[in-house]
């Protein structure tokens, strides 16, 4: 039996989390370097990088799937022995919009981040979508402004959009000597050190004094750094007040206990393509960031029992683990990456999987080092692994020994706003698009495949253009599938305005036995839940729609209930108006009769969705669209163009800011608006324009636009 070889203190999962081309990529490079797991440093703009491995990656310079890496790291001044070493779990994660998905599922398994942000641009839209994401998943975060070598870099203008847009909890904990073409180095707050990094790839830390003219800055704001961290613990503060010397270890200790529980959100800095301050980021995630047993414990569910059951982090507890994501690999098939909460898992052995309820082979275990591979033996509480061989197993599904059954809450997924008509272009085509299509979707679960019901045409959906355009590339490359596609579509939907009631009887006499079902509903539209409310025994709820049972006395026996639902639900997956799903309803049961002999569950099947479309059109439906967030970062002499083109596509202009030279404009557009917007940018600017777009929410499309929409159903 192989033994652990790095206790669980010495454990560290972090992701690197950014806005694109704010040097993410290139920083977990560098990390890699530096904690010996490749010689030569990747450049993303020479296409050579390890953890962007896919060819699309390479070719347009952009991450999309998270690679999970292992590494080791100690300290840059600790000796070189082996109890100073620690083990890096890093997943890079995708920082373009349309790969948002890997981001919310990286960050579930993850127990720190390091949030990369552009030292020109400061913090940018994506930004705020990740933290947001890591604060719903309450993620302990340290902050790195890079490219601070760049023209237009402040490091102060930078941290002020941090405070701003995101946090106030944001603290600088070093500040620059130096930027754009001056940056040399950065001063340690904490400790008032001055570093600078010297060698080949700047791997020698060299600490030396603090240059005169910043001296009085770094003075001020250690101060700060230190009231900052006092603040966070009473008996540091009582000794601060009484003007007691705080000694290091102390400050350190306080600091790390506030990271941890998300108090202080520590801000370093640097320059990851010039080798500036990297090995001092992995220095802080090493005291800073939480390992495996400085997070509260997993919280399951028992499928048997239905009661809530506690996993500590530790070897000794049954073996319970989360799948994050499946990754299709050209020498073994498919990857399934898990996160292991506690317990022990062996390679060859049977693994119970509590969300299908099936018992599954674990064949072989691996850890990447990016596209590398090392096979293992073992795999202990707190690491993240790969397992070969897993047929049944999903993203966000739980791994777990069968004798103590626990199911982890499982990762939700935005839903996907656009799609496009797929066909193959030959019969041999065909038979491989079916596969790819079944293994893509697998990989990535806001890429969904349905079929026209009408014109039998294969529909996929997505979250972007992007995201489509890349789908359909891997298609062609990795499973040689050619294929035709359509113009990418919205996903429109259907809701209701008011409250309507419809009474629907369905009786047929068919031979022997006829079928009866009856019921009365009323629908509305849904109202959301008031925090800490509780919800009603007889209420079903779901994030888009609410049905309720108000059924007395038996007039519908309750195993017909079940069926009365599903009735609705088929009633509201056609559409009233253009045949677009219905959502955000509230659905109430509250009368109707059944027969000893004739009723049945089909029966009141159909009775229910009649029921339903005949109350739906009553209730003034109207036809909703996905309506996104965008930014648009400009030179100034574009403004007017730009923005008198988004109100032409019926967007609103919500914001203008400046971002160094540079103007940005926040806007509200429809994304039907938005198709091919790049190329109209482009053209309007001379191409010196950029924009980015993301879901914001669904919103009741214009009466003279709907019109045109429902006309083009028919």
């Amino acid at each position: 039996m192989e033994d652990r070889k790095y206790p669980l203190e010495k454990v560290r999962n972090f992701g690197i989390i950014a806005h694109i081309d704010a040097g993410k990529t290139t920083t977990s490079e560098r990390v890699l370097f530096y904690t010996g797991a490749t010689h030569k440093i990747g450049e993303v703009h020479e296409g050579e990088t390890v953890t962007d491995w896919m060819e699309q990656e390479r070719e347009r310079g952009i991450t999309i799937t998270a690679a999970a890496i292992t590494c080791f790291w100690k300290k840059t001044d600790a000796a070189n022995a082996p109890e100073n070493f620690y083990r890096f779990n890093i997943i890079d994660t995708p920082g373009h919009i349309d790969f948002t998905a890997e981001v919310k599922r990286s960050l579930r398994v993850l127990d720190g981040a390091v949030v990369v942000f552009d030292g020109v641009a400061g913090v940018e839209p994506q930004s705020e979508t990740n933290w947001r994401y890591a604060d719903e998943g309450k993620v302990p975060r340290i902050c790195f402004i890079n490219k601070l070598d760049r023209i237009g870099a402040s490091f102060e203008h930078s941290f002020s959009t941090i405070l701003d847009r995101l946090t106030k909890k944001a603290v600088r904990a070093q500040i620059p000597i130096g930027e754009e073409g001056k940056h040399e180095g950065v001063i340690d707050l904490l400790t008032l050190k001055a570093y600078h990094f010297e060698g080949d790839m700047g791997i020698v830390v060299k600490e030396s004094p603090i240059p005169e003219e910043l001296k009085a800055d770094a003075q001020k704001f250690h101060g700060e750094f230190i009231e900052k961290i006092v603040e966070t613990d009473e008996a540091l503060m009582n000794d601060y007040l009484e003007g007691k010397e705080i000694p290091l270890e102390s400050l350190q200790k306080a600091l790390r206990k506030a990271v941890v529980t998300n108090e202080i959100f520590p801000v370093f800095c640097g320059s990851a393509l010039k080798n500036k301050g990297v090995q001092l980021i992995l220095n802080a995630v090493v005291d800073y960031l939480p390992s495996p047993l400085d997070i509260p414990p997993i919280i399951g569910i028992n499928p048997k029992t239905g009661e809530e059951t506690v996993r500590h982090s530790s070897d000794d507890e049954p073996f319970s683990a989360l799948a994050f994501k499946l990754q299709a690999d050209p020498f073994v098939g498919m990857l399934t990456f898990f996160r292991v909460y506690s317990g022990t898992v062996d390679a060859g052995t049977y693994i119970f999987n509590s969300t299908t309820g099936e018992k599954e082979r674990l064949g072989r275990i691996v850890r990447l080092q990016a596209d590398k591979r090392e096979e293992v033996k073992k795999v202990y509480a707190g690491e993240i692994a790969a397992a070969v061989g897993l047929k049944n197993t999903m993203t966000s599904h739980t791994l777990c020994d069968e004798s103590n059954p626990i199911v982890l809450e499982q990762i939700s997924f935005p839903t996907p706003v656009v799609s496009m008509r797929i066909e193959p272009k030959t019969k041999a085509d065909q038979e491989k698009m079916g596969m790819a299509m079944k293994r893509l979707s697998d990989e990535d679960p806001t890429f969904k495949v349905t079929s026209d019901p009408e014109t039998l045409e294969t529909v996929i959906w997505g979250m972007g253009e992007l995201h489509l355009e890349i789908i359909v590339d891997r298609m062609r490359r990795e499973f040689s599938v050619e294929a035709n596609v359509g113009a990418p579509q919205v996903a429109y939907r259907e809701t209701v305005t008011i409250a309507a009631e419809a009474e629907s009887k369905y009786i047929r006499q068919t031979g022997g036995r006829g079928q009866y079902g009856h019921v009365k509903i009323k629908v509305k539209p849904i109202e959301p839940i008031k925090e800490g409310a509780k919800i009603p025994k007889n209420v079903k709820r779901e994030e888009n729609f609410e049905f309720i049972n108000n059924i007395k006395g038996g007039v519908i026996p309750q195993e017909f209930i079940p069926a009365v639902e599903k009735g609705i639900k088929e009633g509201m997956s056609r559409g009233i108006m253009a045949g677009y799903s219905v959502v955000d309803v509230s659905v109430d049961l509250f009368d109707g009769s059944y027969h000893e002999v004739d009723s049945s569950e089909i029966a009141f099947m159909i009775a229910a969705s009649m029921a339903f479309q005949d109350a739906a059109r009553r209730a003034k439906p109207v036809l909703l669209e996905p309506v996104m967030r965008v930014e648009v970062v400009t030179p100034d002499k574009f403004m007017g163009d730009i923005t008198g083109h988004l109100n032409s596509k019926r967007g609103q202009i919500e914001n203008m800011s400046e971002r160094g030279m540079l103007r940005v404009i926040d806007a509200k557009v429809p994304l039907a608006e938005m198709f091919g917007y790049i190329t109209t940018l482009r053209s309007m600017t001379e191409g010196r324009a950029t924009f980015t777009m993301e879901f914001e929410r669904y919103a009741p499309v214009p009466q003279h636009v709907a019109e045109g929409i429902i006309a083009a159903r028919k």
